[in-house]
Order: structure tokens, then C-alpha cells, then sequence
């Protein structure tokens, strides 16, 4: 880089391009089992902001991957970058061909604990994702890759900066840690506060194999067509006439769905005037609730929330709609409990490697019903657990924005 550009930077730190001072690993292995290698990974395997590699899949049930990984290693996913997909190897192990297996040069120029923090920047995916190609699978390749150019500190100011980057790395996963423990405490709740009977593995099974479902005091057995006002049906695709650009009509599919009873619109589809369909079974309401009825997975329920425009849901998705408001919660927080899944996923049936369920047979799902005066409490007591999960959800997104903040600071170097 020459001096011109160099002058804009801190005393110390000088631009550079990430193929001067990265490399590209090319190792392989034609047979990883003789090799020795016992594990490989798949874009699957990598999660979005997550260094970790959590998953795996086991070499010896059958692989075609050859790119081989060490520990220390970063992992990029180099097809869909806008995923975000990065992961630091604490195995050896072989990779998809979709995967980047990536190390510093030299260590004394580029730390390599500093490498996945600058593959986790703005400015990297960035970068990666405006040099894809391809419309269905786009995918970077190096050459692109190496032509990035960030700002570069001296070794010491590294060393400072990674030890910053990974205290808060250990925040973010005692926070997951903490996430997932009320994720579990919510789900033990739903159960409990849907049954008398605390054995949930024997009251599962009853509730699977027969109508006689052992009921609290006072509660009655029903079925999802009897307390919603309009029949439960699914959606629809058009031909045409879906596009990414908001047109006040949104298009939802399995992807929007969630599995806390909540609409996820991160990657939202909208339909154009003459592909909304008018057939009002196909359409979303707020106070509606929405179930997958193909997957794996299945069990993903949303509430359509109040002040939600008219949508429409494709042929994945079942509508079910309360005769009543005070039903809303309740019947969510129910599709949500093991008892309902469980019942909906005996009678899925696998094609193609999907599980799939139609709308008659949701339509049949048996819902106990408590009193009148005990829905609102027991819709307000799990409320209450949500706003708990909610609280630390917004904590965890607290600490991922201060972390790219400081991973922005960390590749930026720009005099202040």
C-alpha cells in the first residue's frame, strides 16, 4: 500500500491487502477415514456469528469432502456470504468445497487469533458478498477475497485488541448460556402450565395414542376447528410476481416463522398488486397463528402481531384463527407445548425427505381447554416468562452491536 493511504491511518497500523498477509490452505486428503480424520463439516455445521463450531458430521457415515482443516484454523463459508458464516476449527477435520480454510502468513505480521474477527467484520462480508457470483448460489472466490484491504496494527496493538475482542467473546457465550437455560425454563413451562400431570413423558404418550387425556379439574377437550372462527387452511404460491421490494403486501413462508411465538421478518418476501391473491384463506390477519406444516423442522409457531398488514402465506403454512382474541395467546403458547407437537408430528408423513401435514389433520389437533377465567392467567403467566427471554435476548443484541463496533475500530485504524 503506499504511504498516501498510510498517512490517514494511526501512528503504527498501515493498510494492507488480506492475500498479502492471509493464506489460502490447499491441503487435502482423497481418503479421510485412512487419514485418520474422524469428523467434517458442512455449511450446515456453521452458524451465523458464531466462532464456535458446535456441529459436525461423522467421516466414517460416508463423506466426499477433501479440504482438510487444523485447529487454529478459520473456517469461511464462501457460498451465500451474506450468511456470515465463520467459525474458528478447534479440530482437525475435513471441509464442503463451499468452505475457505483460511491462516495467518506469518504470525509475527497477523496474529492468527485476530484473523476471525477481521472475517467477521462489516466491511469483510461485505466485500465477500459484493464479489459473489451467481443468482440461485452465489459464491466469492479467493482472488476477490485477497484483494480486501483493512487496516492493519502493529503486533502489540493486536494483542491488545484480540484480548478486548475475546472478553467479549466469553460475555456472549455466558449470555447464550444463560439464553439457552431460559429457552429450557419456557419450555418446561409451557407443559407444565398445559397439564395436571407432571410426569410429561406419560402425559405425552397418552395425549399420542388416545383421546383420553388425563385434564385438570373443570377443563374440557376440544379441537382446533372448533375454536377458530374460519376454517384452518393453508396458503398458496403465485407463479409470479414475488419480489424484495416492499410492496405493503408481505409473502411469509417457513422462513419467517420462529419457534417463541414470533414473526421473524429478516428475510421477508412481498407480493405485487396483481399476484395478491384475493381468496381470503390464504391471507394473514393479526391475532392469526401460524404453524409449518412441512419440514424438518416441524413446530415453528407465530403470532401475527397487532398493527400487522394484510399478508399472505404460502403452502408450507397453516392458518389457524381464534373465534376470539383471549384464545390467541393461549392457542399459541399450546402449538408451541411438546403435547401439540407431538400429536401433529405422529401424523406426518415423509416424502422426499420431508415431514409434511395437511391442514384437515390440524385441523382435528385436540385442544384442552381450561375455564374461561384461568385462559387470560394462564396466557399472562407465560407472558411473563417471555419478557424474561425477551430481556436477555436484548442484552446478548446489546453486547453483538458494542463487539462490531469494536471489530469496526479494530480493521479501521482511521485517525479520530
Amino acid at each position: 500500500m503506499s504511504d498516501k493511504n498510510n498517512k490517514t491511518l494511526k501512528p503504527g497500523w498501515r493498510r494492507v491487502k488480506f492475500g498479502d498477509v492471509v493464506r489460502l490452505s490447499k491441503a487435502r486428503s482423497q481418503d479421510p477415514l485412512a487419514d485418520g480424520i474422524e469428523r467434517y463439516v458442512g455449511l450446515e455445521h456453521l452458524e451465523p456469528g458464531d466462532l464456535r463450531i458446535r456441529n459436525w458430521g461423522n467421516v466414517a457415515d460416508g463423506v466426499t469432502f477433501t479440504s482438510v482443516f487444523q485447529p487454529g484454523q478459520v473456517l469461511f463459508g464462501k457460498r451465500r456470504a451474506y450468511q456470515r458464516k465463520v467459525a474458528v476449527a478447534d479440530f482437525p477435520g475435513v471441509c464442503s468445497g463451499d468452505i475457505y480454510v483460511l491462516e495467518s502468513k506469518d504470525a509475527q505480521v497477523l496474529l492468527p487469533e485476530l484473523l476471525p474477527f477481521i472475517c467477521q467484520t462489516d466491511a469483510f462480508f461485505d466485500h465477500a458478498v459484493g464479489t459473489s457470483a451467481g443468482s440461485l448460489s452465489p459464491r466469492t472466490n479467493w482472488t476477490s477475497l485477497a484483494d480486501f484491504e483493512f487496516a492493519l496494527p502493529k503486533i502489540d496493538e493486536q494483542t491488545r485488541i484480540v484480548e478486548t475482542l475475546l472478553a467479549f467473546e466469553k460475555n456472549l457465550e455466558a449470555m447464550e448460556v444463560l439464553l439457552n437455560s431460559a429457552r429450557q425454563v419456557v419450555k418446561s413451562a409451557i407443559n407444565s402450565l398445559l397439564t395436571s400431570d407432571h410426569d410429561l413423558r406419560n402425559a405425552v404418550a397418552r395425549f399420542s395414542s388416545t383421546s383420553e387425556i388425563n385434564l385438570p379439574d373443570g377443563w374440557s377437550l376440544s379441537i382446533a376447528s372448533a375454536v377458530c372462527g374460519s376454517p384452518v387452511t393453508s396458503g398458496s404460491t403465485p407463479r409470479e410476481g414475488i419480489t424484495d421490494v416492499d410492496t405493503g403486501h408481505p409473502f411469509l413462508r417457513v422462513q419467517n416463522l420462529s419457534f417463541d411465538g414470533r414473526l421473524d421478518f429478516s428475510s421477508t418476501k412481498y407480493l405485487e398488486n396483481h399476484s395478491f391473491i384475493s381468496t381470503k384463506k390464504t391471507h394473514v390477519l393479526p391475532g392469526d397463528i401460524l404453524t409449518n406444516i412441512v419440514g424438518p423442522p416441524l413446530g415453528k409457531v407465530s403470532l401475527v402481531p397487532e398493527g400487522f398488514s394484510e399478508a399472505q402465506i404460502n403452502q408450507a403454512i397453516v392458518r389457524f384463527r381464534p373465534k376470539n382474541s383471549r384464545l390467541g395467546k393461549y392457542l399459541t403458547y399450546y402449538l408451541m407445548s411438546e403435547f401439540a407437537k407431538s400429536w401433529l408430528f405422529s401424523r406426518s408423513k415423509k416424502t422426499s425427505g420431508q415431514r409434511n401435514i395437511n391442514s384437515s389433520t390440524c385441523a382435528c389437533l385436540p385442544v384442552p381447554m381450561p375455564p374461561d377465567g384461568q385462559i387470560a392467567e394462564i396466557s399472562q403467566r407465560m407472558d411473563s416468562f417471555f419478557e424474561v427471554l425477551k430481556q436477555i435476548e436484548t442484552r446478548k443484541a446489546s453486547l453483538i452491536n458494542v463487539r462490531m463496533h469494536l471489530l469496526a475500530q479494530a480493521t479501521g485504524g482511521s485517525r479520530v
